[in-house]
């Protein structure tokens, strides 16, 4: 018997992965990942590094802050780097003949790791026009994902449609039937029609990233819609869902990872596909408390969420 793991399904062959059974493990949670530290990462890097238990005591919110501010992963790895090097200054210490025993609090961790690596995405963002929120999924966990759209003036007799980002082929198709959609629906949300025949400009942030898939589907029809009946989007609202030509929500994968991410970066509220209330039981109730979910089988019902 084989065992092998990998970060993504559709990175094996076909014959080789039609021959294996797969087993899907789902990323950690914030509170999962505070457990494994206290019992299993933190005793074993004080091992590593010659300190006794009793030298160093870290607090369960400098914990949770290493995670949040430091850390961007499904899994563990990067949080038990972290905690070494935390370990390894407190050894110094020790070795110079500082105090013995070290109580690290959240304020002390930027002492020992220096600047948060990661904020919080939605920070200081503000509702605007042509800028909507969605959810992806990486070999890392779930992630934000920012939409942003924009009219150019037409530069010949044909409007252009311009792609931007590192989008993939499924995504680009996902833009193109969405504006279709939104095109289509001009008498519907009170739009001039004419104000989509001028040049549109789709871009995706994180440019060196490549991206791709159908579930921005929904997340890019809200952002065309935006700039189209110019109301503002929050940021607070997160989305995914795969939209077809008839403004059908299709069910996407990632759901658990997906409100992962939106949770972890302060999202208020996320919608998702009907089709996906079947999954929701997989998220945790720690993870659901204080974000309200809106499950939807038409794009109407995400535009008169987000726009009223």
């Amino acid at each position: 018997m084989f065992v092998t793991t990998a970060n993504q399904l559709h990175t094996i062959p076909p014959p080789l992965r039609d021959r294996m059974e797969t087993i899907e493990l789902l990323g950690y949670t914030a509170n999962e990942k505070q457990i494994i530290a206290k019992q299993y990462l933190i005793p074993r890097q004080l091992t590593a590094n010659g300190l006794k238990d009793d030298l160093i005591h870290i607090r369960d919110t400098a914990i949770d802050k290493v995670i949040s501010a430091y850390t961007r992963e499904a899994g563990v790895r990067n949080l038990e780097r972290e905690l070494g090097t935390v370990c390894r200054k407190v050894a110094r210490r020790v070795a110079e003949g500082k105090p013995d025993r070290t109580t690290i609090a959240t304020r002390d961790i930027q002492r020992y790791l220096g600047p948060a690596k990661f904020d919080s995405e939605i920070a200081g963002r503000k509702s605007d026009i042509g800028v909507a929120t969605g959810l992806s999924v990486t070999p890392a966990g779930g992630e934000i994902l920012f939409i942003e759209a924009a009219t150019t003036k037409k530069t010949n007799a044909h409007t252009q449609l311009r792609i931007t980002g590192q989008i993939g082929d499924v995504m680009q198709e996902s833009v193109q039937a969405a504006l279709s959609y939104v095109k289509s629906q001009s008498d519907a949300l009170q739009f001039n029609p004419g104000v989509l025949e001028d040049d549109i400009h789709v871009h995706v942030p994180a440019g060196a990233i490549p991206k791709d898939g159908p579930s921005a589907g929904i997340t890019i029809a809200t952002a065309l819609a935006s700039i189209a009946t110019q109301q503002q989007i929050s940021p607070e609202i997160a989305m995914t869902g795969e939209l077809t030509l008839r403004g059908r929500v299709l069910p996407i994968g990632g759901v658990k990872e997906k409100i992962l991410a939106a949770k972890q970066a302060g999202i208020k509220k996320v919608i998702l596909p009907l089709g996906n209330k079947k999954h929701f039981i997989e998220v945790p109730k720690d993870i659901q408390k204080g974000v309200e979910f809106l499950f939807v089988e038409h794009v109407t019902e995400v535009f008169t969420e987000v726009f009223t």
